[in-house]
């Protein structure tokens, strides 16, 4: 039985940032991750980021990973799993991981999941053809092993992520013949879609893909226009010709450490599916447990970090363990979260955040 502090599932923005803040406040820390190097999804992030420095704004999501990882060498105090996998959290407190090789034990006086979320998919004729990916998968091969998918791409969905790797892919020099999405509005930052709309890709909202065509691999796709109930309208149907098809149709939080944990969950479709009810301190209704990033809600990587960091500095603090200007620090966190969610963009972000937290704030 290896006992520690505070465990941190997942290393990627919220993990990263969760852990720094544990070591930083002196507790002994365990960073979990399935993946053999830190980032999470920030490794293949090459987009520059947005909004304050605190957040490493300016700088490219391939390079954040390498920050955290500086700092984390600093403290002793910290431990990293790699290749290994949470597979269970027991009413004993116990976690149980695996790496490939054998189980192991861990006993944390606390724990925080930050395990992100899984990509979404929609329902199509031949949506099982090769040639359909996620958003996700081209952003692997782009950018982490240099690959391009395909020559021409339709991409389904006009989120961020589907906004943005429409560019990478342009960047790349692959053609994107449109973005369609289902809503009647762009579901992305508008800096995003005008990149596009300025290299000319056709975004067409109320719009839907209907199939895709192809023998042993997609040659082409139909697409159609939508009614308010989401249909697809007969007589408004248009062929688009590609070899891709990505769709970037949201993404779906990964609780199953939480529901194991007994936290009170609620299904809240702002934050992407299913989600940990929490305080203002990521705190669930497990006292010993605690929730960072997209796995509390589907989110940017800035608020991720945000999170992350709120839940290291609140579950360190529950044993007693504080850095200096702690304090000061999370009141400074919770302004820059709540900056991130401010205007139209963040509108339902925040109805779901309201949603998924605790009358008051805080647990009693």
């Amino acid at each position: 039985m290896k006992e520690v502090d505070i465990a941190v599932i997942g290393a990627g923005p919220a993990g990263l940032a969760a852990a720094l803040a544990c070591a930083e406040a002196g507790a002994s820390t365990l960073l979990i991750d399935a993946n053999d190097v830190p980032g999470g999804q920030l490794v293949k992030q090459t987009h520059k980021f947005f909004g304050s420095e605190r957040q490493h704004a300016g700088t490219r999501g391939i390079q954040i990973p390498e920050l955290f990882a500086k700092k984390l060498v600093e403290h002793s105090n910290v431990e990293t799993m790699w290749d290994t996998t949470a597979s269970g959290y027991y009413d004993s407190g116990e976690l149980v991981v695996e790496d490939g090789k054998r189980f192991i034990k861990i006993l944390p006086k606390r724990l925080i999941v930050s395990t992100g979320a899984s990509e979404r998919f929609v329902l199509f004729e031949n949506n099982d053809l090769p040639g359909v990916y996620g958003a996700g998968a081209v952003q692997t091969l782009m950018n982490v092993y240099g690959v391009v998918p395909g020559d021409r791409v339709l991409m389904v969905g006009s989120g961020n992520i589907g906004l943005i790797v429409s560019y990478q892919l342009i960047q790349a020099g692959v053609d994107v013949a449109a973005v369609i999405e289902a809503a009647p509005c762009i579901g992305g930052y508008l800096v995003h879609a005008a990149k596009l709309r300025r290299a000319g890709v056709p975004i067409l909202t109320s719009h839907t893909i209907v199939a895709a065509h192809g023998e042993e691999c997609v040659t082409g796709a139909t697409i159609a226009k939508v009614d308010e109930k989401w249909q697809a309208i007969p007589g408004t149907e248009c062929e688009i010709e590609c070899d891709v098809i990505c769709l970037a149709v949201g993404l779906m939080p990964l609780v199953d450490i939480l529901w194991q944990a007994g936290c009170e969950m609620k299904y809240v479709p702002e934050l992407g599916g299913h989600v940990p009810v929490r305080d203002d301190n990521m705190r669930t209704s497990n006292p010993n447990v605690y929730v960072a990033g997209d796995s509390g809600g589907v989110e940017e990587a800035s608020s991720a970090m945000i999170t992350g960091e709120i839940a290291g500095i609140s579950a360190a603090e529950s044993l007693g363990l504080k850095a200096p200007e702690a304090d000061a620090r999370l009141a400074q966190l919770k302004a820059d979260l709540a900056a991130i969610r401010s205007g139209p963009a963040g509108e339902k972000i925040c109805a779901g955040v309201c949603r998924a937290t605790v009358c008051g704030g805080v647990w009693e």
